[in-house]
């Protein structure tokens, strides 16, 4: 089967490779994201989620981002962005005007962002010339870096990925390759059951569960001592089922006759057993069906 011609993955006019194999130097690659890349929902809501955190965050410096892929590559928004997040003061020059300038002030203000990070500069997705050169795949890698640290209650969408075309200049012209792009994680808790109260319980601290505990001992002893009962410890006095179908009989307003359970069992099946008469399966307590 024939490789795809170029100009088709990219969706560009036919003499647009000669344009992009001078763009590429021999023996460099070089990464572009297809048209519907672009399109694809989530990576859209991705950078809108970013373009306002970031115009909120410099508000107050009155700076308004509205492009990612072409107000960021100067380095004057990362640099009043990161010293807005980490409080640091970096000496560069306020507003560089040279392309030289430019990239010598954003290979400044990555190094302190690469530190503050703890990211070595080869492990970065990121660098000076591809941030440089608007390279929109490593500024949104540097940006959720950046939000994941300073802002982690920042709701960004989750499992973002964009399908990647990379393209390679070699001696006998350009070779292209797909890949796909992890730009955030999956967020498992949006996949796992909402936790209830209980749930919540069992995960706090002891001295909570033990608060929790007291507070449901004085509730139960406050509908038990009508019949002259009361409870010192839930976890053993509740075994039987005695106390429970009385309380529940307080709760409800309906008294259970005595004949119709055992008010001392001394063995499973008087406590609660499949009725041994064969039935459907009927939970009994004393030859009560529940």
């Amino acid at each position: 089967m024939e490789p795809e011609p170029l100009y088709n993955l990219l969706q560009l006019p036919k003499d647009a490779p000669g344009a992009v194999e001078k763009e590429i130097p021999q023996g460099e690659k070089k990464k572009y994201l297809p048209p519907n890349s672009r399109r694809d929902r989530k990576f859209e809501e991705l950078q809108k989620v970013l373009t306002e955190w970031l115009n909120m965050t410099l508000l107050p410096e009155h700076i308004v981002v509205r492009s990612l892929e072409e107000d960021m590559f100067d380095g004057l928004v990362l640099h009043h962005l990161f010293q807005k997040l980490s409080g640091l003061s970096l000496e560069v020059e306020e507003i560089a005007l040279t392309a030289a300038s430019q990239r010598r002030k954003l290979g400044i203000v990555l190094e302190a962002m690469n530190r503050s990070l703890q990211v070595e500069e080869p492990e970065a997705k990121w660098a000076v010339e591809a941030i440089f050169n608007k390279d929109l795949l490593a500024t949104l890698h540097l940006l959720v870096a950046l939000a994941r640290k300073f802002r982690p209650d920042l709701r960004l969408p989750s499992n973002v990925q964009v399908e990647v075309l990379t393209i390679e200049s070699t001696r006998g012209g350009l070779k292209s390759e797909k890949s796909v792009e992890q730009l955030t994680e999956c967020d498992t808790d949006k996949d796992r059951p909402a936790r209830d109260i209980f749930d919540e319980l069992f995960a706090a601290t002891p001295e909570k569960v033990r608060a929790v505990k007291e507070a449901m001992l004085s509730f139960v002893n406050q509908k038990l001592e009508r019949l002259g009962l009361s409870v010192r410890d839930l976890d053993t006095q509740f075994a039987d089922g005695v106390l429970l179908l009385l309380l529940i009989g307080q709760l409800e307003g309906f008294f259970l006759h005595l004949k119709e359970f055992f008010l001392t069992p001394s063995s499973p099946a008087e406590m609660g057993a499949t009725d041994p008469q064969g039935g459907k399966g009927e939970v009994t307590l004393g030859g009560r069906d529940l």
